[in-house]
């Protein structure tokens, strides 16, 4: 299944068909947009009624549609959603974002929201990132840290991993508290470990998610994964947003990390960081997980405590249960879907897991053409023959041109590859396409064996290929190929931008 990856683009997310404010889904009204990601979009809402003293008078809406999407694919959305309510109703706690409720839209006169799965819960004021972006107090940051140990030891303890904390996932209430969010790829443990897909946030991957070997149940994973992702946050809250390691890309900063854990460079925390919380985030950022495994969420919280409790000079932990002073840059009562920059994946609220890692090390990177590259559309030169290719090991030999193996193509490579952005003819591994120009910097895909790119081709689509709703108009004569999605590297001339396939 390729994954998209959230980030900002030149070819404009801003395309993105959202649902209009009053839009009904279930029991709830949308509001508005809080933002958007790869196989979701999230909505400010209320309730239709408001009727009983229950109603929340403020929601979030997470719409995750299934329609449009391989079978594979929708099958992995409806699981990432199902570990989401699962846990939702199973570990409540005050450091827990609320689930209020869940539903699968039957909607036969719209097909792209038909079957699509809406969460509902409850509505922060802004996430730590956007926190961090709009500068905390050194009380404050203290506070945040405690809260994000706080709700992972009561996650920790009911069984659970969350498997992707970062500061997008960590939410911050109207009343200032912090509580974990977007459990779409949180993982119940099985003893010492559970098993997880092999997804996740490059910059917050420990060294062994690196290495680790995909079996059939998926990825192992231990709580001290999210110790180590705790290390990397509690730098950022310190430092400014800054990441203790080196490198211009998450790809960048993931070898840094590696080099680090296999001994062949130091460890350096920003010297801004005050020593306490430089020495703790050095145990949560131990290199094995064997040593990680002995500073768990719970020992951390006493560790602060007794450093509370000596008066340290460097931090103390002043208004612990107090909100926040620091301004959010997303509005309590009016959140908006913002284009800023997003180092490390999707800003804003509730956004799905869609920020999957790479977790292997031979990983394709592409080289970007800027706006100024030639603007030509493929046409002045002959078409290059690509073979489609399909990460999917059982569904390289199939003849049978199953559906469960086709795969989608993209008709704008700058938008979401979401179910409006998918042309219904299909393509299967084996399929040989004519490709006539490509684009580099289009939405960056992340295929079953985590290869990733943002380079896409446009091709022609074949003739033979098997439509998948053949009631529907006749598809356009070029759609759009992921770079992911084919062994072959042609030199092809760049597209024009804001060239959609027609």
């Amino acid at each position: 299944m390729a994954r998209v990856r959230g980030r900002s683009t030149s070819w404009g997310s801003e395309q993105t068909e959202l649902l209009p404010q009053g839009h009904q889904l279930g029991d709830w009204v949308v509001d508005g947009p809080i933002g958007a990601g790869g196989w979701a979009t999230v909505y400010a809402g209320r309730p239709a009624e408001t009727e009983g003293p229950a109603s929340p008078a403020e929601v979030a809406l997470k719409v995750m549609p299934t329609a449009g999407l391989a079978p594979l694919q929708a099958r992995r959305v409806a699981e990432a959603a199902r570990r989401e309510v699962e846990l939702g109703r199973r570990a409540g706690h005050p450091r827990i974002v609320r689930l209020l409720d869940s539903l699968v839209l039957r909607s036969p006169g719209q097909p792209s929201l038909d079957g699509a799965i809406v969460l509902v819960m409850e509505r922060a004021r802004c996430s730590l990132r956007d926190l961090l972006d709009a500068g905390v107090t050194g009380a404050e940051r203290d506070r945040l840290v405690v809260g994000i140990c706080e709700g992972l030891a009561h996650l920790h303890r009911a069984g659970w991993v969350h498997a992707d904390l970062k500061p997008e996932n960590v939410l911050i209430g109207a009343d200032g508290s912090v509580k974990l969010s977007d459990f779409g790829l949180a993982t119940e443990l099985t003893g010492t470990h559970g098993y997880a897909p092999p997804m996740g946030t490059l910059d917050y991957l420990p060294p062994e998610r690196w290495r680790a070997p995909l079996g059939e149940l998926g990825v192992e994973v231990r709580p001290s994964a999210d110790i180590w992702a705790l290390g990397i946050v509690v730098h950022e809250v310190f430092a400014s947003g800054a990441s203790p390691f080196p490198g211009a890309t998450p790809m960048a900063r993931g070898a840094a990390a590696q080099e680090y854990a296999e001994g062949r460079a130091p460890l350096r925390l920003d010297q801004a960081v005050p020593e306490f919380w430089r020495a703790l985030a050095a145990d949560c950022l131990a290199p094995a997980h064997a040593s990680r495994a002995a500073h768990t969420a719970e020992s951390l919280i006493e560790r602060i405590g007794a450093h509370e409790a000596a008066g340290s000079a460097d931090t103390a932990l002043g208004g612990r249960t107090g909100p926040t002073s620091g301004r959010c840059l997303t509005s309590p009562t009016g959140p908006t879907v913002r284009a800023g920059r997003r180092r490390r994946g999707i800003g804003g609220a509730f956004l799905a897991a869609t920020a999957c890692a790479a977790l292997s090390v031979a990983i394709w990177s592409y080289a970007g053409g800027g706006e100024d590259s030639a603007r030509s559309d493929g046409s002045g030169g002959s078409p290059v023959r690509i073979r489609v290719f399909n990460a999917e090991r059982g569904c390289q030999d199939r003849s049978d041109r199953d559906l469960q193996c086709s795969l989608g193509l993209a008709v704008d490579p700058g938008r979401p590859y979401t179910a409006e952005n998918v042309v219904p003819t299909r393509v299967w591994h084996g399929d040989v396409l004519e490709a006539e120009c490509e684009v580099r910097q289009g939405q960056t895909i992340i295929d079953e064996e985590d290869l990733v790119s943002t380079r896409w081709f446009r091709v022609r689509l074949p003739h033979t290929a098997v439509r998948e709703d053949a009631r529907e108009a006749g598809p356009p004569a070029t759609a759009w190929l992921p770079a992911v999605r084919t062994k072959d590297r042609p030199t092809l001339p760049p597209c024009a931008r804001h060239a959609p396939a027609p």
